[in-house]
């Protein structure tokens, strides 16, 4: 099994570094790491080093030893960008969750005429919070030591401009009688980017679509089943990094 990954403010300057804070207590109370056992320090950038625990004390205080070498993982190429229309409830945080445990490089929030979910003041605020904390967890958990970003939710307008700077733009389409092609013969390009636009659960708007086909984004389908706007952007993630050979 793998070390356990933990995260870092800034990477430590020495060979040695006491681990405290929230991380320090799941490291010593929940995961009970003991003297000799193997750890990951990150960054989330990309920026990792492996040491072994020397010393676990009290509830929160986790001492490390042997990072005499900071490594940094290049970033992945092509990048794979999920617009991730609001779903309903707690699952946009299962949507983050999954899309980061399989390896997508980052998420936008993107507030869709057809969501029931409205990302408003406060709320907004919180549930944003939400997404980037579990994509943070999610990020530990799949021992990834580049974690993806969330952004701040877009627009419609918004989102057409960042298709129209991608090298490859999509939009998961589920209307059966719609000009679409399916995401798995898509000519994708060896680098750049990829953008694909996942609806909500009513559907991608006509005015929005038109809008994202001004941007050069196409519509795609994954297969002959309706997948949940929860679930599509994990599916489409999955099928994108096969297809690039990012998963080889």
């Amino acid at each position: 099994m793998t070390a356990p990954v933990f995260v870092v403010e800034r990477m430590p300057a020495g060979p040695e570094f006491v681990l405290e804070g929230p991380e320090g207590r799941h490291a010593v109370s929940v995961k009970r790491l003991q003297p000799g056992e193997d750890v990951v320090l990150t960054d989330g950038l990309g920026h990792w080093a492996e040491g072994v625990v020397r010393a676990a004390e009290g509830k929160d205080r986790l001492t490390v030893t042997g990072l005499d070498t900071i490594h940094e993982e290049p970033a992945p190429a092509p990048r794979i960008t999920v617009v991730q229309a609001l779903p309903k409830g707690d699952r946009g945080e299962l949507a983050v969750e999954t899309m980061t445990e399989t390896g997508v490089d980052a998420i936008v929030p993107w507030q869709a005429a057809r969501c029931i979910t409205q990302w408003k003041g406060e709320r907004g605020a919180k549930a944003l919070t939400k997404w980037r904390s579990t994509a943070r967890e999610a990020g530990k958990q799949s021992r990834r030591v580049r974690f993806p970003e969330v952004t701040d939710a877009l627009t419609t307008k918004q989102v057409a401009a960042l298709l129209a700077a991608a090298d490859f733009a999509g939009v998961l389409h589920e209307d059966r009688d719609h000009d679409s092609t399916p995401l798995a013969t898509a000519e994708l390009p060896a680098s750049g980017s990829l953008v694909l636009v996942v609806g909500p659960e009513g559907g991608v708007s006509p005015q929005e679509l038109t809008a994202f086909a001004g941007a050069g984004a196409r519509p795609y389908r994954l297969g002959r089943s309706v997948l949940r706007t929860s679930t599509a952007g994990t599916a489409a993630t999955a099928l994108l990094l096969g297809r690039t050979g990012r998963w080889g």
